[in-house]
């Protein structure tokens, strides 16, 4: 083994140990998402055992990430844009997919449990759920939006989203300035305390948009 290729493997376990924790996930919640055994995972991470596809294959589904995060391939010749996860509050992640200052930003993020604090700014949202369940509280609205849902909501009105549940959620969330809005075909939702008249926010799913 030539010492470029040993310098790749021996980099692998300590990158498992910080996505792990970064992910704000035990040993043990772990061994139960991929179905590798605690004492193997702790090998894995330590060093004192070498990596192999049928283990990092569960493990980068289980963290939702590619492969080669994982083990840090080189990109020569790879026409992918690579992107950089920023480490948030303990278990969360985002993940910028555009860099246009002034414009609508993407972003994907993995969200954490926490507490709901409604927050106003200027803005306009779309959220789109990829896993997991979404609580989105707009004023005195509270919904739970599933995996192919999204909604859009004027930012000036006091809300908060987050895991419907303790389990994490995953969500594309597009951000822009007021102006930026997005055109839906689909019936909007009521409008309850504190969405106003029913223009302020959105939700519907994207399956039965262009039948709505």
């Amino acid at each position: 083994m030539d010492a470029e290729l040993a310098e790749l493997l021996d980099s692998i376990g300590p990158r498992l140990r910080a996505l792990r924790r970064d992910r704000g996930l035990t040993l043990e919640t772990l061994a139960e998402a991929t179905g590798i055994s605690v004492s193997t995972l702790s090998r894995l991470e330590s060093g004192r055992r070498r990596p192999t596809l049928d283990l990092l294959i569960p493990l980068a589904r289980a963290h939702r990430v590619a492969l080669d995060q994982l083990v840090a391939a080189p990109a020569t010749g790879d026409p992918r844009v690579h992107l950089t996860p920023r480490s948030r509050e303990r278990g969360n992640v985002l993940v910028p997919l555009t860099q246009y200052p002034g414009r609508v930003q993407v972003f994907k993020q993995v969200l954490a449990y926490r507490e709901p604090k409604l927050v106003t700014h200027s803005g306009y949202e779309w959220l789109y759920v990829l896993a997991g369940e979404l609580r989105l509280v707009i004023g005195a609205s509270d919904t739970v939006l599933r995996p192919g849902e999204v909604a859009e909501f004027d930012t000036s009105t006091p809300h908060w989203f987050g895991p419907a549940h303790a389990e994490a959620v995953e969500i594309l969330h597009l951000f822009g300035p007021h102006g930026d809005q997005a055109v839906n075909r689909t019936i909007r939702s009521g409008g309850g305390p504190g969405t106003g008249d029913g223009r302020d926010a959105c939700v519907c799913r994207c399956a039965d948009a262009g039948s709505a």
